[in-house]
């Protein structure tokens, strides 16, 4: 994948539109559901691989 030139005169400035905290508070939520669950995955994997 190469570089996009800009035009002349065009600027390619992209800007996303704020958050609510009602978008923050579903993303945090997401993110730390993921964390836990990826946490227990790694937890049993690591059981699994030690001898008994």
């Amino acid at each position: 994948m190469g570089f996009i030139k800009e035009p002349k005169g065009v600027d390619f400035i992209i800007q996303s539109k704020p958050l609510t905290d009602k978008d923050r508070q579903d993303i945090s939520k997401h993110i730390a559901d993921y964390k836990t669950k990826s946490s227990k995955k790694r937890a049993s994997k690591s059981k699994a691989k030690q001898p008994a």
